[in-house]
C-alpha cells in the first residue's frame, strides 16, 4: 500500500499551511496576554502595599519577531512501527516557501526517487554516496550498535541531503507523519469540491469505495473513475484520486500535481468553515491527525500560526517540477529533474521565484 502512504504530506500540509494561515492566530493572541493563571500574592501586613503601573500596551505575541522568508519541509515517512527495527523513508516530499512579506508561498514537491549526492552522516555511520532521495531518511535513523531507529535523526539527514541538492540552506521548521486517519480528515470537513484535471481510473477502489481485490498481482473487477469536472469527493474518493498514478500519462509526476491541488482545496473547505476564527473546530482537525504528526522546528508551531497569518491558501502558488527517469547497467536506478525544475530550486535559493516563473509559466499548476 506504498501509494497510500504518499498522502501523509497532505496532513502536514493543513498543520503547517493552515495553523500558519490564521488558524490558531486568535488562540495565539489570547495566550500571549502573559497571564500566567497563578493565584495573586497576598499583601504582607508589615510592609505598604505597591501597585505596578498597567502597561500601555500589550506585550507583542509570540512569533511576532519571525521573519521571512521561510522554507518548511513536510515528509510523509513510512515507520511501519508494528515491524521492530524497521528503518523510516520518505514516501512523500514536499517544501513551502515562504516569502519575505509572509503573506505568499510556493509550495512544490520533490520525487522521492530522485538521485543526489547525501553527505557522511557520522551520528549513523553514513559515509555518504549518491542514492534516492526517499533513502536519506532511512539510512539516517540508523543508530549505530542498535536495531532501534531514530526518525528525527533521519530527518536530519534528509535535510541535509536537500539542502545540498536545492541550494536552500536552512529550513526553519519541519513535519514528520506517517500514515493515519487522513481520509477521516477530510471527512471531518464535510469533504472537498476540487476540479479534477483529467480522466483517473482508480488502481485500488471499487466504484462503492471497497477494495479491488488482488488477483496474480494485479487489481480485478471494476474500478472506480474520477471525471474531469468540477466534484465533490469525500474522504476515500479525495485520498484514492490523489494516490493514482498507473494509467496517468505522466504517471508519478502527475499525481504529485493532483496532490498539491487536493491540498490547496482542503486549505480552502478549512477556511472557509470558519477555522481562521474558531480554534477549537481547529483543535479538531489538529486531533484527527493524533499522533501521526512529529513537528521538528526551533520555534513552536504557535509562533509560526501568528508569524504565518496572513498566509491564505489564495496566497499560495502550486509548482510542478518536470523531471525523467534515469537508467544504467542494472535498469531503473530513479529520478533527474529537468533544466526547467532546477532553474527553479535555483530561484527559491536566490530568492527569484516569481521573475522564474514568469518566464516559465508552465510550471505554475492551476
Amino acid at each position: 500500500m506504498r501509494n497510500r502512504k504518499l498522502m501523509w504530506w497532505i496532513a502536514g500540509a493543513i498543520v503547517v499551511v493552515l495553523l500558519g494561515g490564521g488558524g490558531i492566530a486568535l488562540a495565539v493572541t489570547r495566550g500571549g496576554s502573559g497571564k500566567s493563571g497563578k493565584p495573586a500574592a497576598a499583601p504582607s501586613s508589615a510592609a505598604p502595599t505597591t501597585v505596578a503601573p498597567s502597561p500601555t500596551t500589550p506585550p507583542p505575541s509570540p512569533g511576532a519577531d519571525i521573519k521571512g522568508p521561510l522554507d518548511l519541509l513536510l515528509l510523509g515517512v513510512d515507520t511501519r512501527v508494528t515491524i521492530p527495527g524497521w528503518e523510516p523513508h520518505s514516501d512523500a516530499i514536499m517544501l513551502l516557501h515562504v516569502d519575505a512579506g509572509l503573506k505568499s508561498g510556493y509550495l512544490y514537491s520533490l520525487p522521492r526517487d530522485l538521485r543526489v549526492k547525501m553527505p557522511a552522516f557520522p551520528k549513523a555511520g553514513f559515509g555518504g554516496g549518491t542514492y534516492k532521495l526517499t533513502e536519506a531518511m532511512s539510512r539516517g535513523s540508523r543508530v549505530p550498535g542498535s536495531k532501534k531507529t531514530n526518525v528525527q535523526q533521519g530527518y536530519e539527514l534528509l535535510a541535509k541531503s536537500i539542502s545540498a541538492y536545492t541550494g536552500i540552506k536552512t529550513f526553519q521548521a519541519g513535519a514528520i507523519l506517517n500514515f493515519g486517519g487522513l481520509d477521516k480528515l477530510v471527512d471531518q470537513l464535510g469533504g472537498i469540491d476540487m476540479t479534477i484535471d483529467q480522466k483517473v481510473s482508480s488502481h485500488h477502489r471499487k466504484p462503492d469505495g471497497s477494495l479491488r481485490p488482488l488477483v496474480g498481482g494485479d487489481y480485478q473487477g471494476p474500478a472506480a473513475v474520477y471525471l474531469p469536472g468540477r466534484r465533490h469527493l469525500v474522504g476515500w474518493q479525495a485520498i484514492d484520486y490523489a494516490r493514482q498514478r498507473y494509467g496517468l500519462p505522466n504517471g508519478d509526476y502527475d499525481r504529485q500535481r493532483h496532490q498539491r491541488q487536493l491540498v490547496k482545496a482542503m486549505l480552502d473547505k478549512a477556511l472557509a468553515q470558519g477555522l481562521a476564527s474558531d480554534p477549537a473546530k481547529l483543535q479538531g482537525i489538529v486531533t484527527a491527525l493524533g499522533a501521526t504528526l512529529v513537528y521538528v522546528g526551533g520555534r513552536s508551531t504557535l509562533e509560526y500560526a501568528y508569524a504565518l497569518r496572513d498566509l491564505s491558501p489564495a496566497g499560495i502558488t502550486l509548482v510542478g517540477l518536470p523531471g525523467s527517469g534515469v537508467g544504467g547497467g542494472s535498469g531503473y536506478l530513479g529520478e533527474q529533474l529537468k533544466e526547467e525544475g532546477r532553474g527553479f530550486l535555483k530561484a527559491v535559493a536566490s530568492g527569484q521565484i516569481a521573475p522564474y516563473l514568469a518566464k516559465h509559466p508552465k510550471l505554475v499548476n492551476k
